[in-house]
């Protein structure tokens, strides 16, 4: 190989068999993935019309520039998508803001457009523009608020000394991810060192509400925000579970100071007029819920349920219809809507002129009902991706066809483009016990060199190189774990007709706008990626994960991937990759490379963790002819002596 190291090894393998992981003389190929989602952003709606327009004529073409901000009239944190639907030719076009948070459109037809803007953790906002034939710039400022349904979790706390801020993000991952009782554990060893740390309080009145343990949530909640009264989140969960204790006083003075702190919250308000309705002064419940259902607008579904009472309570039986039917329509599948149904009859049969109690009428509160976020289990390690789904944009459409198509030309050109780079890789290695901590800790460096090629169509082939010191007896353990290319490969236009693929929305990364995409190995389709041998048997191992997918470039930025079936003695292979681009120099090119992998194993009731990180990276100038022949075996795997 020009250009490599005398005492470089060469480890060879084709796509057939992409990545490989070695453990104590069982030979189990492995690829690498991508991350956990960890965080509080909740589902995006429709936050209605929010875009304020100034037409100024500053040259010869149309151009729209649109800025967008929170409710504070402040630039975005992260960014946003902007889509811009031409009526007159029934074409779009989407683009990503800037790290100004704007974005412009340029040599525009005079005419009707559609514009669309969503961010992730924010509702979407909507605007139909007019173009005029005289007009040659727009400028807009698009207001997006806050998605008020996710509940935003966070580790950050003063009051937490700095060797405990590890516990408590940890205790933060684990709530995000299900796994209750691990941070039940971590939250209690919090609890002894920072008892009055509002932000480990307000993590245990919110882990107590998930296990429906109310009365402990309630005392918790109170407890944070008693320390931090103006703590609105606290505040707003603290009245929900008092709802749900029937505790209606409290849940409304609670909330009423939740909705002084914010005004522009619906959750706020819908959840304030179901205490007025409970108390029994209707017409501040109507006017609460009216308040909710402007603000909300289509999010805000589940305010119809208490406006439809309060209107019925207050005798407008056909408007509290109205609202009630809303209701269903907009949410046709939540687990309230026979209750609702039943409501709606027992108005419609009533007496209208002693009217009973719209809210005594059914057996539960309609809101609470309506209303029930959960979090799904986990393992000992990250949760399963068909376990956590990410948080996308509601009400954007994913341009499936192009995202597959561009993705599937960015991954062509680094196959095409690439002979050989090299790297510096850093390795952990660690043993973790039953809950996922590590009872022992390895680190390696090494020289790594790895090439991309298609030897033939249809055909693509990965070789790396390490030291000599990368052998199945030179690492913890005795695991090797190689190939950190080839997941991103599946995207390549000649591999993925292997997988299923579902675009599922727009979603974000890093506060980068970014399309997922989810992948499932196809079950009429041969495993070309990953095959795992324990003795001469050799398994095909299917794989099923996500990608995130950037929205203006169309790179992959991360990818994760689990097993669809354990395989024999392997349980658990959950696998983490982060990429990002690459700079050479010399050849003034951009690659889009791994800069982490991380991988989680259960191997015969054994974990283990294992992270590669890159840098220091090379590209060697190599002309295809120049490139190492690629060898391959009969069966088409990997060769390895043991």
């Amino acid at each position: 190989m020009t250009g490599a190291p005398h005492h470089i090894r060469r480890v060879q393998y084709l796509v057939r068999l992409f990545s490989a992981l070695i453990l104590s003389g069982l030979w189990v190929p492995a690829s690498f993935g991508q991350g956990i989602p960890v965080g509080g952003a909740g589902s995006m709606g429709n936050a209605g019309n929010r875009l304020n327009e100034i037409q100024v004529n500053t040259g010869d073409r149309r151009i729209i520039l649109l800025t967008v901000v929170n409710a504070s009239k402040k630039v975005l944190d992260r960014q946003a998508v902007v889509k811009l639907h031409d009526q007159k030719r029934d074409s779009s076009v989407w683009q990503t803001t800037d790290g100004e948070s704007q974005s412009s459109f340029q040599d525009l037809d005079f005419g009707d457009y559609d514009v669309e803007v969503s961010a992730v953790g924010y509702l979407t906002t909507h605007k139909t523009l007019h173009v005029t034939a005289t007009l040659e710039t727009i400028k807009i400022e698009v207001v997006l608020e806050k998605d008020p349904e996710a509940v935003e979790l966070k580790a950050d706390d003063d009051a937490i000394p700095p060797k405990e801020r590890k516990d408590a993000k940890r205790a933060v991952y684990e709530l995000n991810s299900g796994n209750l009782k691990d941070a039940e554990k971590r939250l209690d060893r919090l609890y002894k060192v920072v008892p009055s740390s509002p932000q480990v309080t307000f993590l245990y009145g919110y882990l107590y509400m998930q296990q429906g343990k109310f009365e402990k949530a309630e005392d918790f909640l109170a407890k944070s925000a008693s320390l931090d009264p103006r703590r609105f989140q606290t505040l707003l969960i603290l009245g929900r579970v008092q709802l749900q204790r029937q505790e209606y006083a409290a849940a409304r003075k609670n909330l009423e100071q939740a909705v002084a702190d914010n005004s522009e919250s619906w959750m706020a308000h819908n959840l304030l007029a179901d205490a007025y309705l409970h108390e029994k002064e209707y017409e501040k419940a109507r006017a609460q819920a009216q308040l909710a259902v402007d603000q909300g607008k289509d999010a805000a579904s589940v305010a119809q349920l208490v406006l439809g009472q309060a209107l019925a309570d207050l005798g407008r039986d056909k408007e509290s219809l109205q609202a009630l039917n809303a209701f269903i329509k907009m949410s046709p599948e939540n687990p309230a809507v026979p209750k609702v149904r039943t409501l709606i009859t027992q108005i419609q049969d009533r007496d209208s002129t002693t009217p009973q109690a719209a809210h005594e009428a059914t057996s539960s509160d309609l809101v609470l009902s309506a209303w029930r976020p959960s979090l799904p289990p986990s393992a000992w390690g990250p949760p399963n991706v068909d376990f956590v789904k990410p948080s996308v944009a509601s009400d954007v459409a994913c341009p499936t066809d192009r995202v597959m198509d561009m993705t599937g030309r960015r991954v062509k050109e680094l196959v095409d483009n690439v002979s050989q780079f090299a790297a510096t890789e850093d390795l952990l290695h660690e043993r973790l016990d039953e809950f996922g901590n590590p009872i022992s800790k390895d680190t390696r460096k090494f020289d790594y060199v790895a090439s991309v090629s298609e030897p033939r169509p249809g055909f693509l082939a990965v070789d790396e190189y390490r030291d000599e010191h990368y052998g199945l007896y030179d690492l913890p353990d005795h695991v090797v774990t190689r190939g950190f290319i080839a997941l991103a490969l599946i995207f390549h236009p000649d591999m993925r007709d292997n997988f299923q693929m579902v675009c599922e929305g727009l979603g974000q990364w890093k506060n980068q706008a970014t399309w997922i995409v989810h992948f499932r190995q196809r079950d009429d389709k041969p495993s070309r990626i990953q095959n795992y041998m324990v003795g001469n048997e050799v398994y095909p191992v299917k794989l099923k994960g996500r990608a995130w997918i950037a929205a203006d470039t169309f790179q992959i930025v991360r990818m994760e991937s689990d097993l669809v079936n354990p395989v024999p003695q392997l349980s658990v292979q959950h696998q983490i990759a982060e990429y990002g681009p690459v700079h050479f120099k010399k050849q003034n090119v951009d690659l889009w490379l791994p800069n982490s992998v991380d991988l989680y194993l259960e191997f015969n009731h054994h974990r283990y963790f294992r992270r590669h990180s890159f840098d220091h990276y090379m590209l060697f100038a190599v002309n295809a002819q120049d490139k190492p022949k690629i060898t391959q075996n009969t069966s088409g795997n990997s060769t390895q002596s043991q």
